[in-house]
């Protein structure tokens, strides 16, 4: 070791290993802090919803800060818990990117990529074989996720998603970037079983007395309805399941009418499953919603492995909206 060297050895002084609270209980309260509940981060780390209890008592007694209130309908933060994960939130973002970005590596021929369940299940999932037989050298990794859910920078190369064109804009980190990869139209539909007991409907306004299939709330509907001109103050009703692929198994089994994107809801209409409703009738014109969105860290966004798959997703997408035809109803 240079005097240089010693000199900086000398010089670093190191925080007291008592002010850094044991690390799994850093990780239980940032999950419970980021998703809002113990049950919750237990799900996310795949841990018993008591042992996140226990971690979080064990960094109350560390710190002897009261860190959460118990409540009827849970935990909730104290102020000093929020002040506190604040503080801690994006030195525990840089671990986890450091450590994944240190794991890859040595591993260059694995591409993880994330994806809304609908569109990894019913698009994604029966066409990335095609992408691997192009490619054998290249281990894929396909995993579904929440649509609020973020997994860009830790845990995935590639984050496909949907961006409805009512929500707020979707705004990415600096490190971040995206890159529209198709602009989709949405439609209503349900099963035939459905249709043959519904009566008839001629106009979407006539789509206010069926059952609707919400997501996570009323505004995809309320939004389709306005854009086909039905601008009244509605009392929208109807199951709410939270996700789209939900409120397309729903469709599918008769249980009233969904909103469904073209990627995800042709194969259904080929086999006769699933009918657009409207189909043909100018007050049912076709209705874009949004757009597909790829998303990556900007570091990583030009490495082959990723510019080798956003080519080929471009022009699989590219090549399947140019040649889809809305079926008969």
């Amino acid at each position: 070791m240079d005097t240089h060297e010693e000199d900086r050895a000398a010089a670093y002084n190191p925080p007291s290993r008592k002010t850094i609270p044991p690390f799994e209980a850093l990780r239980a309260f940032d999950a419970v802090a980021r998703l809002g509940g113990v049950r919750q981060a237990a799900r996310s780390l795949g841990r018993d919803h008591a042992v996140i209890s226990r971690h979080l008592k064990t960094l109350e007694q560390w710190t002897g800060a009261k860190l959460v209130e118990r409540t009827a309908r849970g935990v909730v933060l104290t102020e000093d818990a929020r002040r506190y994960h604040k503080d801690i939130a994006s030195a525990m973002d840089a671990i986890a990117a450091s450590t994944i970005d240190l794991m890859r590596r040595g591993y260059h021929n694995h591409l993880n990529i994330a994806c809304s369940p609908g569109f990894a299940l019913h698009w994604m999932s029966r066409r990335v074989g095609m992408f691997e037989k192009l490619h054998p050298d290249v281990d894929i990794e396909l995993r579904s996720m929440d649509r609020n859910a973020m997994t860009g920078l830790n845990e995935a190369d590639i984050e496909i998603r949907f961006v409805p064109a009512y929500r707020v804009a979707l705004k990415l980190p600096a490190e971040m970037k995206a890159q529209e990869v198709a602009s989709v139209a949405v439609m209503a539909v349900a099963s035939p079983d459905y249709l043959a007991q519904a009566g008839p409907i001629e106009t979407p306004r006539d789509l206010i007395h069926q059952r609707m299939l919400h997501e996570m709330d009323f505004d995809s509907w309320a939004h389709w309805l306005a854009a086909h001109g039905v601008y009244d103050e509605l009392d929208l009703t109807g199951p709410r399941l939270w996700q789209g692929h939900l409120t397309l198994d729903a469709a599918l089994h008769g249980r009233g009418v969904a909103l469904v994107n073209a990627l995800v809801g042709q194969a259904f209409f080929k086999s006769g499953q699933l009918v657009e409703i409207g189909r043909g009738n100018p007050a049912f014109r076709p209705y874009t919603e949004g757009k597909y969105l790829i998303i990556g860290r900007a570091d990583r966004w030009e490495t082959p492995m990723i510019r080798r798959y956003r080519r080929w997703l471009m022009d699989e997408l590219n090549k399947e909206l140019a040649t889809f035809r809305r079926p008969a109803a």
